[in-house]
């Protein structure tokens, strides 16, 4: 029973965003060039033995690529392999929380995510505030970008000290889940989640077999109950993602606990 902590299921406007001109030179293919259906996003899970998938709507300074509405109808079309992640206007903040509210409370989405590079906002700013007091009020999990930026976008604000460090330390409450691992500041990162109950990595973006042997030796120790698996399908598929799972030689609870486990209690499912 897999979790994967990050999935989106792409419009066509989200392919033919410029930003995302690095990841189709890195990923050629169909999911690179045209929207697929759904049935072939499932597939991909069922042949990678994802039993849930948090999926993600996509919000940005131009508009909605992935909008709430599509991800809700997904989630209410496959209620038990699909949990929804909201995206919202970061400039618009009564907005955003109403609309956050309403997909929770009406949808129940688990979870919102910003990308700082893609606002070119660090989580730190004065706009996230609003969300992260909303977050903690709806007990939902707020789900960010951390190190270095695919996309072409600047990758600075993804830096994990200091801009999650004050976001952690003043809302201690808030859940806190960091895709794509931190690098190049894994041990920035690695650091934040030793420090604060609350926050938590998850791997999307990488293969098991590119994982950094600092975040292996963390899974292994001390971070077992901090690590979640994440793919970032489609450019990156969860087979393709958990291909040489075993050369970690994890042990059994620590593999259901980065497998499984953990996404459970990151995201309160």
């Amino acid at each position: 029973m897999v979790i994967d902590a990050w999935m989106q299921h792409p419009s066509q406007t989200w392919l033919d965003n410029e930003i995302f001109d690095s990841r189709r030179r890195w990923k050629p293919g169909p999911w690179s060039q045209s929207a697929q259906p759904i049935e072939k996003t499932l597939e991909a899970m069922d042949a990678a033995g994802v039993t849930r998938g948090m999926l993600c709507a996509w919000s940005g300074p131009g508009g909605s690529m992935i909008p709430n509405d599509a991800v809700a109808e997904l989630c209410a079309a496959h209620p038990d392999r699909f949990v929804g992640v909201a995206s919202v206007d970061l400039t618009r903040p009564m907005k955003a929380i109403n609309e956050l509210r309403r997909y929770v409370d009406d949808h129940g989405f688990r979870a919102l995510r910003v990308l700082p590079w893609l606002w070119g906002l660090p989580p730190d700013d004065r706009r996230y505030y609003p969300l992260f007091a909303a977050c903690c009020e709806l007990n939902i999990t707020f789900c960010t970008q951390v190190g270095h930026s695919g996309p072409l976008r600047a990758s600075e604000p993804g830096r994990p000290i200091p801009y999650l460090d004050h976001v952690a330390l003043e809302f201690p409450d808030l859940r806190i889940v960091g895709g794509h691992i931190g690098v190049p500041w894994l041990d920035e990162m690695i650091s934040l989640t030793t420090k604060y109950p609350n926050v938590y990595i998850d791997t999307s973006a990488y293969t098991c077999v590119r994982y950094p042997t600092e975040l292996v030796q963390y899974m292994k120790g001390h971070g077992r109950r901090k690590v979640l698996f994440g793919s970032n399908h489609p450019f990156w598929p969860a087979t393709d993602c958990l291909a040489g799972l075993d050369q970690l030689a994890l042990d059994a609870n620590t593999k259901r606990a980065f497998l499984h486990d953990n996404a459970v209690t990151a995201f309160g499912l």
